[in-house]
């Protein structure tokens, strides 16, 4: 009988790629994805499309009720301009949603409680540590403490890929041979990725170490490979 897993997955590049490694280390997995109000919910038609493709039953939370408690963040205040440039703190941080990767993990434990699951995975990477405070490992060793005991039954929190940065998740991904088409970065909401918030330039980044081009859509076609 295979362990159970509860992934959180966002749609992102990152999730994308914690979800087919999961499966791929033999779990019966369980994605848990989230409306948070965020701008860019194209996020959400992505990861959705993947789990029916996968035959994974996926739960999506709308807990976008609780937004105004968490204000001050352009991902889901559409008063505040979505950063553009590169991905570094000075720039990206009107991008950090208050608490959300805690709101996240303490939902998914709970669920991994009632479904007699011992781990969730989330997809922090190297990359998030100096501008999200809920990507960094000491935040993971926190939460880990605390899941130990806030139920009957202990449940770990993984992030596997937390030590890596985007370009090296995407060899991962490369090396399960993952199409990215499925999975989507862009912070602004429209039909095309913008090619130039701070998330876009990290993604194309990452393609470009690879020697790939990115295969999303792009609203600068030249950046993108259509």
């Amino acid at each position: 009988m295979k362990p159970k897993a509860v992934v959180i997955y966002s749609g992102g590049m990152d999730s994308y790629t914690v979800l087919h490694f999961v499966l791929q280390k033999g779990y019966e997995v369980y994605p848990l994805s989230f409306n948070y109000g965020q701008r860019h919910d194209k996020e959400l038609v992505v990861a959705s499309y993947v789990c029916k493709t996968l035959n994974l039953a996926q739960q999506v939370v709308d807990i976008t009720n609780i937004n105004h408690l968490l204000k001050g963040s352009s991902l889901t205040d559409c008063d505040l301009d979505i950063p553009t440039g590169e991905y570094r703190l000075d720039n990206m941080k009107s991008t950090v949603v208050p608490n959300r990767n805690m709101i996240f993990l303490s939902l998914a434990v709970g669920y991994a409680v009632s479904i007699g699951a011992s781990q969730v995975f989330y997809g922090a990477h190297a990359g998030d540590h100096s501008i999200y405070p809920d990507c960094r490992p000491e935040f993971v060793t926190a939460m880990n403490d605390v899941c130990a005991i806030a139920n009957y039954e202990p449940v770990a929190v993984v992030s596997p890929f937390s030590h890596l940065s985007k370009s090296e998740i995407l060899r991962v991904g490369l090396s399960m041979q993952l199409d990215y088409v499925h999975s989507w970065t862009c912070y602004n909401g429209r039909e095309k990725a913008c090619g130039g918030c701070g998330s876009c330039l990290e993604r194309l980044a990452a393609f470009a170490s690879q020697n790939m081009i990115d295969p999303l859509d792009y609203e600068v076609p030249s950046i993108g490979a259509s």
